[in-house]
């Protein structure tokens, strides 16, 4: 601790320094390695590339895989594009922030997350390179996800390009953990399909640990900027209600074909819809006279598909998945109304949009409920093939039984808190270098620091001969 404040103190002594990276030069750099990089390592996997004619034997057409995924790949890129952007514009003076930085985070990361997913887990060593499809595709999305769910906890009060620092840092933390992708989650052979752990968890406290390290003590400065309007709101709820219609997609999109996936998008639907009544419920018990706080409906309701996904393609069955959602919009809504303010005035985590409550929570009670349900799971239950499909029993895992693989989620589960947490103060260290042109305490939360905003209509004055048509009818 003591560390970290005299790297804290050190950074603010030199916030004076004239060197500054900028927003074009970062991004003209990165594209130039992009297009090098790709064109090295990059190339179409064979049901892509042209030879599918020739090698695809006696399937038709219609079997190539992306007919399989590109639905879902649909889906899930609306939420990422669409659902986080618009989620992000509930500040009154910063939804050109919230819906362009996420568009800007999306484009940049989802390249670099092709290329680290492909060097840690669908390298081709016969030739060196990355085959990519559709479900490539989806991975990325998966992964910048987990970007965009950090960049919640700093919205308003960091730069474009320390946005991008934190994309490159995350994508290349997730690749090195996430499922069948990198050495540790390899070994636990551990099931992650909606990305409970591996996203949410993940992303979650990856980004509460950078905010606690970017922590500002005189951000009340800009505290009149830190709330909503009423269309805003409105936005953002938008936002929630692209998220809220496609999560089953997102959970089930990588789930195992038949059934797993069906069971997915089954286990998904009911748990939100839970939760959606239940933060409701408890929104208007803890609000004076009974209202309801639009926070808690654009976020709260939405935490029951974070906590089903490890869990989304086991047999957690459906009345299973509305106690997930219930005790979801419980956690979640009263996260809201206590947990928040005590992490901000006692923990120093200014967390803007509150992932805490939405994905960092329900992500960690998403990881147990996978840990329990998959040591509960039984032959009976789901059959030998049953199981041997669900947990991947095959090859050296052959032999696992139930209750190991139960250890091997929770396992997994740890590995993913290491990640995020260890992982976001590390990076939140290097955002705190004076030369990434961060925000004053005072221009917080403001889209004319980084935006040409146009005037606002309120505040031209009206020409009363011109608008008034009942006083000038003679006009």
């Amino acid at each position: 601790m003591g560390g970290v404040q005299s790297f804290r103190e050190m950074c603010d002594r030199t916030k004076n320094t004239n060197i500054r990276l900028s927003l074009p030069a970062v991004c003209v750099v990165w594209e130039i390695a992009m297009i090098i990089l790709f064109g090295v390592f990059i190339r179409y996997n064979w049901e892509s590339d042209a030879h599918w004619a020739e090698s695809k034997h006696n399937l038709s057409d219609i079997e190539n895989d992306f007919y399989y995924r590109y639905p879902s790949f649909q889906d899930v890129h609306v939420m990422i594009f669409v659902g986080f952007g618009f989620l992000m514009t509930f500040l009154k003076r910063y939804s050109f922030g919230g819906v362009g930085f996420n568009f800007l985070i999306a484009a940049f990361g989802i390249q670099w997350a092709l290329l680290m997913q492909g060097w840690f887990g669908s390298l081709d060593y016969s030739d060196g390179k990355i085959k990519v499809g559709v479900e490539n595709f989806i991975n990325a999305d998966f992964c910048v996800a987990g970007c965009l769910i950090a960049y919640g906890a700093l919205l308003g009060k960091v730069s474009p390009v320390q946005l991008l620092v934190l994309t490159l840092f995350g994508v290349t933390l997730y690749a090195t953990h996430k499922n069948n992708s990198g050495p540790f989650f390899f070994t636990l052979n551990a099931r992650d399909a909606g990305g409970s752990m591996v996203i949410h968890t993940f992303g979650g406290y990856y980004g509460l640990a950078i905010s606690w390290m970017l922590y500002r003590p005189n951000l009340d400065q800009s505290s009149r900027l830190q709330g909503s309007k009423y269309h805003s709101d409105v936005f953002a709820m938008i936002g929630t209600l692209f998220l809220w219609m496609f999560w089953p997609s997102f959970n089930s999109a990588i789930a195992g074909h038949g059934d797993g996936q069906h069971r997915a998008f089954i286990n998904t639907y009911l748990s939100l819809a839970a939760t959606v009544l239940t933060t409701f419920a408890l929104s208007s018990l803890f609000q004076k006279h009974g209202k309801l706080d639009m926070v808690h409906i654009q976020n709260s309701t939405l935490a029951g598909g974070v906590a089903v996904g490890t869990a989304a393609e086991f047999m957690l069955t459906p009345y299973g998945s509305l106690i997930v959602g219930f005790c979801c919009g419980v956690l979640s809504t009263l996260g809201y109304v206590f947990i928040t303010p005590f992490l901000e005035k006692h923990m120093k985590i200014q967390d803007t949009c509150g992932i805490h409550n939405l994905h960092a929570m329900p992500g960690f009670l998403g990881g147990v409920v996978g840990a329990i349900t998959a040591a509960a799971a039984s032959d009976t239950v789901y059959s030998h093939e049953g199981l041997v499909n669900t947990f991947d029993f095959k090859d050296e895992f052959k032999d696992m039984v139930p209750t190991v693989q139960g250890g091997h989620q929770a396992g997994a589960l740890c590995v993913a808190l290491i990640f995020g947490i260890g992982g976001g103060i590390l990076v939140g260290a290097v955002l705190r270098l004076p030369i990434w042109g961060d925000p004053a305490d005072d221009n917080c939360f403001d889209d004319e620091a980084y935006w040409e905003v146009p005037d606002d209509e309120e505040n031209i004055i009206p020409n009363i001969q011109y608008n008034n048509h009942m006083q000038n009818k003679d006009v």
